[in-house]
């Protein structure tokens, strides 16, 4: 989605004629380090434009996205994925958005800020890289358990994002410690949905309890994570059952979709095996044979 998105919107945001061309960012930016691509220039604005011809700005930001969108939707229709190609889409898209987006935006303005899935995206894509193995496209590799360092990565993750848009609606603006912010919020959303109307025509009291469960869910239910298994899987619960709510009655593109990645974390083996089938063959079956191998000592090949 996030290339697709990009592929619709580079050229007339950042392309030859956009409205603030990434090509100016760039020479600018190459000026400031007298002329070089060196190692100052990539860790200044990393992306793999500095590599390509400059002349066609617009066909490179299409080559890019419509290269991701095709490498991203193999992944998702064979459900096959290894630490390269995870690399390669993670490149990709902060190629096109860590310094192309962002950081042209900054030269240009003091202050213009962005929409913040797109970093969003980029650390989950960066953790998802090592959830991988290295080479193969088995959809069950052998020898390549989740690592606990990534498992927790991911729920370090979803602790950051919750807590930190709770508190930043605290400290942003009274009306959300006044519990009088839902009253207007579905109308002032971007691009309300059809259930937002009757959401916001529901009673003051029903605004103010659901302002009373935001804070709840972004304030207090992140401290799950720590508080033992149990909990932690509480926690995902609610933080998957929230976002989904945000989605029937918002319009906020894939941040809520993508924010619930993290949650899976939140769950272990047991917890997830009611989704999978029983069946003699199947994944569950087969993943519980690995384990049974490799708890009797046995060298799986």
């Amino acid at each position: 989605v996030a290339f697709l998105v990009a592929y619709h919107q580079n050229k007339q945001l950042i392309g030859e004629k956009g409205l603030l061309p990434c090509k100016l960012y760039l020479q600018n930016v190459k000026k400031y380090f007298k002329g070089k691509i060196n190692l100052d220039a990539l860790s200044y604005a990393p992306t793999i434009i500095w590599f390509l011809d400059w002349s066609d700005m617009d066909s490179i930001l299409d080559y890019l996205s419509l290269f991701g969108l095709a490498t991203s939707a193999f992944v998702l229709v064979t459900g096959c994925a290894n630490m390269v190609l995870m690399a390669v889409l993670w490149v990709l898209y902060l190629s096109l958005v860590n310094d192309l987006y962002n950081n042209c935006f900054l030269f240009h303005f003091s202050y213009v800020g962005t929409t913040g899935w797109e970093s969003q995206l980029l650390e989950t894509g960066f953790l998802g890289i090592f959830l991988c193995p290295l080479w193969t496209l088995s959809r069950l590799p052998r020898h390549t358990p989740p690592s606990r360092i990534v498992i927790w990565g991911f729920r370090w993750l979803i602790f950051r994002i919750m807590l930190g848009a709770g508190l930043i609606k605290i400290r942003g603006d009274r009306c959300w410690r006044e519990l009088t912010c839902m009253d207007y919020h579905y109308e002032t959303q971007p691009v309300p949905n059809p259930i937002a109307y009757f959401m916001h025509r529901s009673p003051w009291w029903f605004h103010q309890f659901e302002t009373l469960v935001n804070h709840f869910i972004e304030l207090v239910v992140p401290f799950f994570l720590f508080l033992g298994r149990r909990l932690c899987i509480v926690h995902g619960l609610l933080q998957i059952l929230f976002q989904v709510l945000l989605i029937i009655s918002g319009n906020l593109s894939f941040l809520n979709w993508l924010t619930m990645v993290p949650s899976i974390a939140c769950f272990d083996d047991v917890s997830l095996g009611f989704l999978f089938s029983s069946r003699r063959g199947g994944v569950k079956a087969r993943a519980a044979q690995m384990q049974l191998k490799e708890a009797a000592g046995e060298q799986l090949p």
